[in-house]
């Protein structure tokens, strides 16, 4: 089966949640961005954010991470209905990243995927290249992330 079979172009999918807290925020920040509004609670207040915000690779990192956790159920219930899901790869990069708003701690980021378009390589027939569109929105309902992405899939 491939992707192209399994959903049709700007069908959304939520793939699930994340909570943004306080410990979590400076853990990843800590290690891989430590700027200020990202690792200190006190001085956050100072800047134009006003308060300790997650850093917008963490917000990325917490889409991944929860894309994989979809894909897992979603290759698991395939295989009770005796489908074989699509055996997808990595990808070769992604476009158009925007984190549209901060993400505070006590924010609940629930993440979606949309099916974008499917084609096959030229060089390598049986493997396609698919786009997906991937965001992100808060407990509010407002959008804190959005790129597009692509997914190697193999046959």
């Amino acid at each position: 089966m491939r992707m192209s079979e399994l959903y049709t172009v700007g069908e959304k999918a939520e793939i699930g949640s994340y909570t943004f807290t306080e410990e979590n925020i400076i853990r990843f920040a800590t290690r891989y961005d430590p700027q200020r509004f990202h690792v200190d609670k006190e001085a956050a207040k100072d800047t134009l954010f006003g308060g300790l915000c997650a850093s917008g690779w963490h917000t990325t990192a917490a889409w991944m991470r929860t894309f994989l956790a979809f894909w897992e159920r979603q290759s698991a219930a395939l295989a009770q209905k005796g489908l074989t899901s699509p055996n997808l790869g990595p990808s070769p990069g992604f476009q158009k990243l925007q984190w549209l708003r901060p993400v505070f701690v006590g924010d609940v980021v629930t993440y979606s995927v949309a099916f974008l378009s499917s084609r096959a390589l030229a060089s390598r027939p049986d493997w396609h290249l698919n786009a997906i569109l991937c965001e992100g929105v808060n407990q509010n309902g407002d959008a804190v992330i959005r790129f597009e992405s692509g997914v190697l899939e193999f046959d």
